[in-house]
């Protein structure tokens, strides 16, 4: 299957790996794939990873078709650590560039894969492809994610998911500096108008509710905590670029590409932070926080420094 893309303005003069990958919603290491393989043509060229995408020009992108899509590939995930191993349940650290589950167009590692190599047997409710995934993290977003491993487990946490009894803590570090330092961002969200691969606050888009606390401010940016009451997809880059403060190294969704560069970031600094809901056999709440990966770290630690 072979794309044409135009590369929009916010991608002009960014590598091709970085930002092939946002446009397309893939990791980079899966954007580096294709490009090393030949697969991203411009102007009848192969693209390499580290040219620099120019605003304006059509890339044609073709992305290898796998025998079926939906296949469980059953494959060792680099960085996917086990923070807290049930009967029922099995809470990750999933890294970032790994998708929750497989799904047309993704080409990449996945948390289902990677549990079934380690040997979990999670549960078989739902679409085979999705079995145990009760909730899900993008692809780059890093952080705390639980998976059932029974069928009690499942029906459990797919129902406290959908009835909001799960507490769900983001980090983000954000440009510039939220006014009022606590708040609630209530605005719909939908698909962007203009670009398939991106979500906007939209008039008739789904109840969209974040709320937010500034935890410490850097001059350039801050980095907050944010609570979810809904779980929209791209919710939390959306709502604080609505806001005009993007997620630092957020390129799809305005974030300035120098800071991102001068912080390290190939991806937003978005972290799952912390979990917690009700343990589905016993009733007893169960908490699990899963610390900062190092890309964001060395992040942070540039800008506490004050040399952004």
């Amino acid at each position: 299957m072979t794309d044409r893309i135009v590369v929009a303005e916010e991608f002009g003069g960014t590598r091709a790996d970085a930002g092939l990958a946002a446009i397309l919603g893939v990791s980079r290491s899966a954007a580096a794939s294709l490009l090393a393989d030949g697969h991203v043509l411009n102007r009848g060229k192969a693209l390499g990873k580290s040219a620099k995408l120019v605003a304006g020009d059509t890339l044609e992108v073709t992305v290898p078709e796998r025998r079926d899509p939906l296949e469980v590939v059953e494959e060792p995930v680099e960085g996917l650590n086990i923070l807290l191993d049930d009967d029922d349940f099995v809470v990750v650290d999933k890294p970032v560039g790994v998708a929750a589950h497989p799904s047309p167009g993704w080409v990449g590692p996945t948390v289902v894969g990677g549990l079934a190599a380690a040997g979990y047997r999670i549960s078989t409710s739902g679409a085979p492809e999705r079995a145990g995934i009760v909730h899900r993290l993008d692809v780059g977003t890093s952080g705390v994610m639980v998976v059932a491993k029974s069928e009690r487990a499942y029906t459990a946490l797919k129902r406290a998911f959908k009835e909001r009894t799960v507490e769900k803590v983001y980090h983000a570090v954000v440009q510039g500096l939220p006014d009022p330092l606590t708040g609630t961002i209530d605005a719909p969200i939908g698909r962007h108008p203009g670009h398939d691969w991106r979500f906007a606050v939209i008039e008739d888009g789904r109840p969209s509710v974040t709320h937010y606390e500034v935890l410490e401010a850097f001059g350039k940016a801050s980095l907050v905590e944010v609570h979810l009451e809904t779980g929209r997809t791209h919710q939390i880059r959306v709502h604080f670029s609505a806001l005009r403060h993007p997620c630092a190294g957020d390129l799809t969704y305005g974030a300035d590409p120098r800071l991102a560069a001068t912080l390290g970031l190939t991806r937003q600094w978005l972290h799952a932070r912390q979990l917690a809901f009700d343990h589905p056999v016993t009733g007893e709440r169960v908490t699990v926080t899963s610390e900062y990966p190092q890309d964001l770290s060395y992040a942070l630690e540039v800008l506490e420094s004050g040399q952004a």
